[in-house]
């Protein structure tokens, strides 16, 4: 009995072992930073897609008038005239229209973005910016500035999340470094559709109709582009912020949508993510046991973990001892949903109702 539990306890250590070899290799990636690009200045329609008031809605209105770019214009689209946000849009006097496109199972925020391309067909560079969003002063010449290399089809970022809400939302404002993590390797990027920028010429017409036809306009746009053989530019500069009042209801409701959106992308990111996270947890709980029930020498295996935890802090707006403590769980959440999101089929959305299955 005792060789067989020794057998087993080398081959578990072998296995830990290789985890940590893996983890290190991951952790220890070239920090990144912004690509350098001339200015480019076309013409600029930023579309903002408006249903419901958000928390900060004038404010975020203010922050898109308040650009320094010189040639954008704002143009909030709604689905009708009696919805929440028109008393922000009169009373911050941009120009909106009424989105009249028509599509199967598309998202409403998909066919707004539809209804300003057809309405606008001739801008140079479109924009989308979510509502709930504030954008700094440089977040559009950023943004908009690697569109003059002919082989960017999609400029992105990523926001930082400010928590104004209790622990959840502190939650949320450490889950999200997980998007930032992916943004920073050409690997694991993504676009990120609430604040994404491409050219006039990357949508054909047989484009727009396969675009309508997605429930995330994100997906749509990164399919697009990767069809197309253009890179997707993350731009870490103009990442913007979202304040977040999130308690563990919406919290919860927001990162299984965000998971099974990412999903229905792509399974890999199921494979990847469930491979990646029950790794760190495997290590988290075997350096645990190994040192206890051994020696604490085997503290070491927790370093690969320690040391992502450090990094959410370093990637972090505030930082803070309260980011690296969450971010010690993350693992944990993140692999719940993953286990959720694999089996979502519908989700909820601004208060309409999606098919996932039903995407291209």
């Amino acid at each position: 009995m005792f060789f067989t539990l020794t057998i087993l306890n080398i081959f578990f250590l072998v296995i830990l072992l290789l985890i940590f070899v893996g983890l290190m290799v991951i952790s220890f990636r070239p920090s990144y930073k912004d690509q350098v690009f001339d200015d480019f200045r076309e013409n600029v329609l930023v579309i903002l897609p408006c249903k419901g008031k958000d928390v900060t809605l004038y404010e975020n209105i203010a922050s898109l008038l308040k650009q320094d770019y010189p040639n954008y214009r704002v143009l909030a689209v709604i689905d009708s005239l009696s919805d929440p946000a028109m008393q922000a849009i009169r009373d911050q006097k941009i120009d909106y229209i009424v989105s009249r496109t028509e599509c199967q199972n598309c998202s409403g925020k998909v066919r707004a973005i539809a209804s300003a391309i057809e309405k606008f067909p001739d801008v140079p560079v479109y924009v989308v910016a979510d509502s709930d969003v504030t954008f700094p002063k440089q977040w559009l010449t950023n943004l908009v500035r690697p569109l003059g290399s002919p082989r960017i089809g999609v400029s992105t970022t990523f926001p930082h999340f400010e928590p104004t809400g209790g622990i959840w939302s502190k939650v949320k404002s450490v889950w999200g470094l997980v998007g930032i993590g992916l943004m920073q390797s050409r690997l694991t990027r993504f676009v990120w559709g609430g604040s994404m920028a491409f050219r006039r010429d990357l949508l054909d017409p047989e484009d727009i109709e396969y675009f309508k036809k997605h429930i995330s306009d994100d997906v749509a746009i990164m399919r697009i582009a990767r069809k197309k053989g253009l890179d997707i530019c993350y731009v870490e500069s103009a990442a913007p912020m979202i304040n977040s009042p999130d308690d563990y209801r919406t919290f919860r409701e927001w990162s299984n949508r965000q998971t099974a959106l990412s999903i229905s992308a792509s399974r890999s990111i199921l494979r990847y993510g469930v491979l990646f996270y029950s790794s760190e947890i495997l290590l988290l709980i075997g350096g645990i046991v190994f040192s206890v029930v051994f020696t604490p020498v085997f503290l070491f295996l927790l370093f690969p973990y320690l040391l992502f935890a450090y990094r959410n802090v370093q990637n972090h707006h505030k930082g803070g001892l309260y980011v690296f403590l969450i971010a010690l769980i993350i693992p944990f959440i993140s692999m719940s949903n993953l286990i959720k999101a694999a089996g979502m089929d519908v989700i909820q959305w601004r208060g309409s109702e999606y098919d996932l299955t039903k995407q291209p």
